[in-house]
């Protein structure tokens, strides 16, 4: 198929096409809906792209691509940006020369998310220049100009989707690859890459400097569309909310603002003077609307009841209406459980029988909250479980406090647990604790991704494999034990019993392949040892 062959695409799809039309040399990120498939389609598509254990990691490794002169992604969920959050800030006082793409996820309705967060709040507080595609041609287009912003002012930048834009299907004629890319190459710039005091304040201007450049370039010719209608409404949206504010109100005038921040408020302004009524529609946060107030400029923003939940045409067309009734009360769907035949049903029986105060995490299991198990009291973010786990453990009195189990899976223990566990080792409760890991042998909520637990890249070709166990004994737990709960002779209930009774701290692996997850795990392993075979055979003959 041709470059310039018509394609229906997804927005992840889409941005996957572009990073390898780009030149993008590695594609990093975590899998979180609704973000995921970006990097399998890249991988897919012949791009180099590689799980990395969280956001944070997968940031500072695109960071050091980006110091190399090459081009990276990074992809992630919008709860992924906080994780991320502590190099991003700095990131932008940086200088990269490789293009730099940040993309955030977020998940308006929470169709699969702990939080409602609007990650264009990132935008000012990190200072990172955002775009806001409206649907996939739009999120092929943008990803190719962020990485031609990146590069000219030599910053991050972000590319803030959502979840309709994500997993929405529209029609994308993509460009001819880029051919120009620069090879990597390293040049040392030691004022613009170390930021200790010295070197930070004056990158602080130099990025104020870049944002004002950005500001004139948005204003001149960044990614606005102007829509002329009739001048008694005028709309101001971005992102998925434009294509619902133009079929709301086809007659109206629309300005659709494609680079957010820093936004181009004079274009705005102009807009504004042309209109009899000004409204911003926009998913989530009053971000745009507020910022259109704090210029001085007359507009009217949506309803507080529509803060919550994406909008959608019908929605739209309320808040030009101005209509605060209540909405109609959607029908209610199938709830969410545990597959049948998951081994994480057994876990959850055995701390409900045991009426167990249980710290969850984020993950497939976080379903052992519902009925029939209602076995779970917190979750917060991923890896809290051990936190939050061990706070209960100091605080409640004794006969509650043995009661306290927290819960973690495998993907989620390398993603954010191991800091828990450090904590547990350096304070461990008067009474001890007792650490459950669910390992499954796949990041299951997300699609039955790899991670450093299962021993196989993103493309589950085979890798090195870390040990739970052993990386606990080796931290100093002091009672550490894995059970496969496929063990008929096992008494789940008896073990956790007997380590809650112990003043001393343990982690108990239960081990289990996702039922889901079985036969590719299986799969890969054939491949895997019929490779080795190959090379053995191989070597065999060389010799």
């Amino acid at each position: 198929m041709t470059s310039a062959e018509r394609q229906l695409l997804s927005g992840d799809d889409a941005v996957a096409l572009a990073a390898l039309h780009a030149g993008v040399c590695l594609g990093t990120g975590y899998p979180g809906t609704p973000s995921t498939e970006i990097l399998e389609t890249f991988d897919r598509l012949g791009g180099r792209a590689q799980w990395s254990p969280n956001e944070k990691v997968a940031l500072e490794v695109a960071l050091g691509v980006a110091f190399a002169g090459a081009r990276t992604l990074v992809t992630m969920k919008h709860v992924g940006l906080n994780v991320a959050a502590d190099p991003l800030f700095t990131a932008t006082y940086t200088d990269v020369e490789g293009g730099l793409v940040i993309v955030s996820a977020d998940d308006p309705g929470m169709a699969s998310s702990q939080n409602e967060q609007d990650n264009r709040h990132y935008s000012r507080a990190a200072a990172i220049p955002t775009l806001e595609p409206v649907d996939s041609q739009q999120a092929y287009d943008f990803t190719l100009l962020a990485f031609e912003i990146s590069e000219r002012w030599k910053i991050p930048v972000m590319l803030r989707i959502t979840t309709r834009v994500c997993h929405s299907k529209t029609i994308v004629v993509p460009r001819a690859p880029v051919s120009d890319v620069a090879d990597p190459a390293f040049e040392r710039k030691i004022p613009a890459r170390v930021m200790i005091p010295a070197y930070a304040k004056p990158a602080h201007h130099r990025l104020r400097n870049k944002l004002a450049e950005i500001t004139a370039w948005n204003e001149a010719e960044g990614p606005i569309r102007m829509d002329a209608g009739a001048s008694n409404l005028g709309v101001i949206s971005t992102g998925i909310s434009a294509v619902h504010a133009r079929e709301a109100a086809p007659d109206a005038s629309h300005l659709t603002i494609g680079m957010t921040y820093p936004l181009p408020m004079e274009r705005i302004r102009a807009f504004a003077a042309g209109v009899e009524r000004l409204v911003v529609v926009e998913e989530g946060d009053p971000v745009l609307v507020d910022e259109i107030h704090a210029a001085g400029i007359a507009a009217e923003g949506k309803p507080e009841m529509y803060r919550f939940g994406e909008l959608d045409v019908a929605r739209v067309r309320r808040i030009l209406a101005g209509d605060t009734s209540p909405e109609p009360v959607p029908p209610k769907g199938k709830p969410p459980e545990l597959c049948q035949g998951c081994a994480h049903r057994e876990v959850f029986q055995a701390l409900r029988d045991l009426d167990c105060i249980v710290a969850g995490d984020i993950g497939c299991y976080t379903l052992g909250v519902l009925p029939p198990f209602s076995a779970m009291d917190t979750c917060v973010c991923m890896g809290a479980s051990i936190g939050v786990g061990l706070g209960l453990r100091h605080a409640l009195p004794e006969d509650q406090a043995r009661r306290v189990v927290s819960v973690i899976g495998d993907s989620t223990f390398v993603h954010s647990g191991l800091t828990g566990i450090a904590e547990m080792v350096y304070n461990p409760p008067a009474t001890g604790h007792l650490v459950m890991i669910l390992d499954n042998g796949t990041t299951a909520m997300t699609g039955l991704q790899e991670h450093p637990g299962t021993g196989r890249l993103l493309d589950h070709s085979t890798t090195n494999k870390l040990s739970f166990e052993g990386i606990a004994r080796a931290m100093g737990v002091q009672n550490v034990q894995v059970v496969e709960t496929t063990d008929k002779g096992l008494s789940l209930k008896d073990v956790i019993a007997e380590l809650l009774a112990k003043p001393e701290t343990s982690l108990l692996i239960t081990r289990q392949p996702c039922v889901l997850a079985a036969p590719k795990i299986r799969f890969y392993d054939k491949a895997a040892a019929e490779s080795a075979r190959g090379h053995t055979c191989s070597a065999a003959v060389a010799d």
